[in-house]
């Protein structure tokens, strides 16, 4: 059974108490388990987990605000270990358990969900927030994989196809979010791959084009930027994602987001309409 020790502060003291009281609620449920009296626990186990999940979508919230507010860069990291937690909860929340031996497997199944996730989300995340440098603006979005108007060149087959671009590091993104998985996920993750590598270089091609008809003058920097970034995609390969996929893939998405937002901002808001 785990307790909220000191190891578990991070110093951030609104954190810290919701941190406490996110594990008082994880003993009520062990509690709850090893209860003989009880011989039915249905409303119980479903009010315990309507307080776990409201009280875990408040801490989130004020947790990503205050990450949202120094601009930290494991901002991107934390959303997705929070949307895989809501969905845990979400789908405990919708199980049968109608009979004793169900609600013990549910109780069972929750403190053991809790007792791994809290204190290795803690340890392991939540003990690095505001100690590392800050982001850059883009990344602290709520949909940091959401193409605005401040991405517009004005070049019409250039900027639908930038959309395009968002789109597919979108797909990645939510895979990120559902926490991927290389064993379950990985025709999902190349099929991704693939098809952003593929449409990238047919990107790239078009806007060489437009380049060429109007003869701009920064044409051939623009290839070597094309380059560099079209070589990382082809160094992606199945064994260095199955090693950790999680994290490769978080890697990925903020070098693929960066890269695209600071070529389009930086680059391609030079070329000519």
């Amino acid at each position: 059974m785990l307790h909220f020790t000191d190891d578990c502060l991070i110093g951030i003291d609104t954190l810290d108490d919701e941190h406490r009281y996110l594990f008082k609620l994880m003993e009520k449920i062990v509690e709850l388990l090893h209860n003989e009296y009880l011989t039915d626990r249905y409303d119980m186990i479903k009010n315990v987990l309507i307080e776990l999940d409201d009280y875990a979508e408040l801490h989130f919230t004020h947790e990503e605000d205050y990450m949202r507010k120094i601009r930290d860069p494991e901002l991107i990291r934390q959303r997705a270990q929070h949307a895989f937690f809501k969905e845990r909860v979400h789908i405990m929340q919708i199980k049968n358990i109608d009979n004793d031996e169900e609600q013990q497997i549910i109780l069972e199944d929750i403190v053991n969900f809790l007792a791994k996730w809290l204190y290795q989300h803690i340890i392991g995340s939540d003990i690095m927030i505001g100690k590392l440098p800050p982001l850059e603006e883009w990344m602290i979005k709520d949909d940091p994989c959401k193409f605005t108007d401040e991405f517009l060149v004005g070049v019409d087959l250039i900027d639908a196809e930038h959309k395009q671009l968002f789109k597919i590091i979108d797909k990645a993104y939510h895979l990120v979010i559902n926490q991927v998985s290389a064993e379950r996920d990985s025709d999902k993750i190349m099929e991704v791959l693939t098809r952003l590598k593929d449409y990238t270089e047919e990107h790239f091609r078009d806007e060489e084009e437009y380049m060429e008809q109007i003869n701009y003058s920064g044409l051939e920097a623009q290839k070597r930027s094309h380059a560099t970034f079209i070589n990382r995609l082809e160094e992606i390969t199945l064994d260095k994602i199955e090693n950790n996929a999680q994290k490769y893939m978080e890697s990925l998405i903020e070098f693929l987001l960066c890269w695209l937002i600071n070529h389009i901002l930086q680059s391609d808001k030079k070329i000519p309409n």
